[in-house]
């Protein structure tokens, strides 16, 4: 998401992720913001990457009007890497990137629960009167994990997802999520729990606070000086404190922690493998 990331920045990141033995690459998404679309960029990883999952982690669906390409665009990605595409979707909270793209935000909910039944209704091959199906036909279906902390969010996640994505604002900020989440899928019948995925901001070295605050300030700035002042001192900068956020969100029902970084140096990817090693 680092508006100054570059491209070789981004495969040599998808590389060393891959070859240190992490689990998954996320990527978030914004369509009024100097990032890279997420789609693109897990296409782009997925060519110099073998085993490592690929997850937008998420994806603002609803503002991309075309659902055949869409469906069409994750099909291709999930295919092409062996079935490694994990395709977390919301319906967004971010009015403009629905103005830049004439799709209605109101609406937004709606569009997403439509789109996901036509999306898995393509993968599953149906023709739709025509001469033959939107494919590729993907390996995975792909998988789908949903994000969002309403009702709405949780209930998508239990009925059509392989996962649910959580923000990081803290571990027992994801207890209560938690807590919140099994009483919805307790009341949908859901038997087996989507796997629960939380993004949290870091950085590390001597530059981290430099990089934190001009990343996250300016991503969130829209939430005014004193919100995204409290979401960059939230994000983790030191080997101590990425050490003890994973043993504390693993111990509230984390099943997968995502690091978003807010420096794009891949060197960044080295300091957590070794963070990692000794969490």
């Amino acid at each position: 998401m680092v508006p100054e990331a570059t491209g070789d920045q981004l495969v040599e990141w998808a590389r060393r992720a891959d070859e240190l033995g992490f689990s998954t690459l996320g990527a978030l998404d914004r369509l009024v913001y100097g990032n890279y679309d997420p789609l693109v960029a897990l296409a782009a990883a997925a060519g110099v990457t073998e085993r490592i999952r690929l997850a937008t982690t998420i994806m603002i669906a609803p503002y991309r009007a075309d659902v055949a390409v869409l469906a069409k665009q994750a099909a291709s990605i999930d295919k092409l890497s062996g079935g490694r595409l994990v395709l977390g979707m919301s319906a967004g909270g971010r009015a403009d990137d629905f103005e830049a793209n004439g799709t209605a935000y109101d609406r937004r909910g709606r569009a997403l629960d439509a789109m996901v039944k036509r999306m898995r209704a393509i993968w599953a091959g149906e023709h739709e009167g025509l001469d033959h199906p939107i494919g590729p036909t993907p390996v995975s279906g792909p998988r789908l994990a949903f994000g969002g902390h309403s009702k709405y969010g949780v209930r998508r996640a239990g009925r059509w997802g392989w996962g649910w994505v959580a923000s990081g604002s803290s571990p027992a900020g994801l207890e209560r999520l938690l807590e919140f989440a099994r009483e919805t899928w307790a009341e949908q019948g859901v038997t087996t729990e989507p796997r629960k995925l939380v993004i949290h901001y870091y950085a590390l070295g001597d530059d981290a606070e430099a990089h934190v605050d001009r990343f996250l300030q300016d991503y969130y700035a829209y939430l005014g000086p004193q919100f995204a002042g409290k979401i960059a001192t939230g994000a983790l900068k030191t080997e101590s404190e990425v050490a003890d956020t994973i043993a504390r969100y693993a111990a509230a029902g984390c099943d997968e922690l995502i690091f978003i970084p807010c420096n794009p140096d891949p060197e960044q990817v080295d300091l957590l493998a070794k963070v990692r090693g000794t969490a």
